[in-house]
């Protein structure tokens, strides 16, 4: 997704998550939190009273970068064709600078924790409401495609599986599937304490490469091959291609909180590169092998095509079943605390947990409605993750700096960025409509 975190947490004998760097930097930038508090949670939720090492933030860079998009970035290289590899490894790089910007922003203020803090620190309380409106909209819509990636991928595992009732047919296939998951994710949802919720959450540094292992494991000893030719270019799929790529890259919501974590702060430049290299490796090794394995009919999730049946199809499945379980409490609980603050609810828990499931609910009735993974991950990509990871941090680093302060080339370049991210976020957003709107 995925796609933010709150302040890393290692706990012994478990690797470190991305999700809680995403948690405790929402969570303390949320309107009414005291400060205090706030900074107390975050020394009780690092690693070390010193901070975090390079190592340890490596992995929770690399968590973050590394997620559900690995599943669909095979169906991405199908829209664009092969020559829009180029574009993926151009995205990488413009979101790995725009990451260098945010925490250059950063050492603007001692004050600055979070990405919202950013955009206050740029442009008072409005960019603070509208950093934290993108950044809730993408936890929501990331929410929601976890839930249809579920289904589609139960529904492979268990085919013709259906739910009658009084011989009235109420349920079938991916719909019973989403209506399922969503029961059993529920309860974890009411879960307030973020170190539980820590643990609900799963590595994804691991799951990326078995993932990518187990496709490749397709290919070569389960017979699949590599049949598929595919296209040189195909330039009206371009848009959806580029909204993918961006939404692989979607990380910049935790990128200042693991910065603060850090023990040496100066490194963190080196990190961000070698997450950014070694994401764009495994992206472009899964890229590739899909695309070869299955050309242009690549399903929006990889693990579709996979045959049925086999030991690595369904370990690849199973796989991509646990990482979204176990971080979508993750990704809906910074939009309830926002909702629950708003609403002064407290620590009324009955109030809490009704807050909380309606969210759920109404996550579900959008998977049931729209349930095109591919295209609403394409339309995350395009309209909210092009903001947060390209759009913003230009903006907010040319408003806190100004253009006095920088040289004449990184300001050229920086506004090539926002106008080209601009174009990419306006045609991925009206292609990926297009696409759902012509689904239905």
């Amino acid at each position: 997704m995925a796609i933010g975190g709150a302040a890393p947490h290692d706990s012994p004998g478990g690797l470190p998550g991305f999700e809680q760097p995403l948690l405790h930097a929402h969570g303390g930038l949320l309107p009414g939190k005291d400060p205090a508090a706030a900074h107390d949670h975050e020394a009780q939720c690092s690693p070390a009273a010193g901070g975090a090492t390079s190592l340890r933030t490596c992995f929770n860079g690399l968590n973050a970068l590394s997620g559900v998009g690995l599943l669909s970035i095979p169906y991405a290289l199908a829209e664009g064709g092969w020559l829009s590899l180029v574009l993926l490894l151009l995205v990488a790089i413009v979101c790995c600078y725009t990451g260098q910007l945010l925490q250059t922003c950063m050492g603007a203020s001692p004050d600055v924790r979070g990405y919202p803090d950013i955009g206050a620190r740029a442009f008072g309380a409005k960019g603070r409401f509208a950093v934290s409106a993108f950044m809730y909209a993408e936890l929501y819509l990331v929410a929601i495609g976890f839930l249809i990636l579920e289904g589609d991928n139960l529904d492979k595992l268990f085919p013709g599986a259906s739910l009658s009732l009084g011989g009235v047919l109420l349920l079938s296939g991916k719909h019973l599937f989403i209506v399922l998951v969503s029961i059993v994710i529920l309860p974890t949802t009411w879960l307030r304490n973020l170190g539980v919720l820590a643990y609900v959450s799963a590595s994804g540094v691991l799951a990326s490469v078995v993932l990518v292992f187990c496709v490749l494991w397709a290919a070569v000893v389960d017979g699949v091959g590599f049949q598929g030719k595919g296209t040189m270019l195909n330039v009206s799929g371009l848009p959806t291609a580029l909204g993918l790529y961006t939404f692989c890259y979607c990380g910049h919501a935790i990128f200042p909180t693991l910065c603060n974590s850090m023990k040496e702060k100066d490194k963190f430049s080196k990190v961000l590169v070698i997450c950014f290299v070694a994401c764009t490796l495994n992206y472009g090794s899964m890229a590739i092998l899909g695309y070869l394995m299955y050309g242009d009919d690549v399903e929006s999730q990889v693990t579709l095509n996979l045959p049925e049946g086999k030991l690595s199809s369904k370990l690849a499945i199973y796989t991509a079943l646990i990482n979204p379980f176990s971080k979508y409490a993750l990704m809906v609980t910074p939009v309830a605390t926002a909702i629950e603050e708003k609403l002064l609810a407290g620590n009324k828990r009955s109030l809490n947990m009704l807050i909380r499931t309606f969210i759920v609910i109404s996550t579900v009735i959008v998977a049931l409605a729209v349930p095109f993974f591919g295209h609403l991950m394409a339309l995350v990509g395009s309209l909210l993750s092009v903001m947060a990871s390209m759009l913003l941090p230009c903006i907010c680093y040319l408003k806190i700096f100004g253009t006095a302060r920088c040289s004449r080339a990184e300001v050229a370049l920086i506004v090539m960025i926002i106008v080209l991210g601009s174009l990419v976020a306006a045609s991925g957003t009206y292609s990926s409509l297009q696409k759902i709107i012509h689904e239905f």
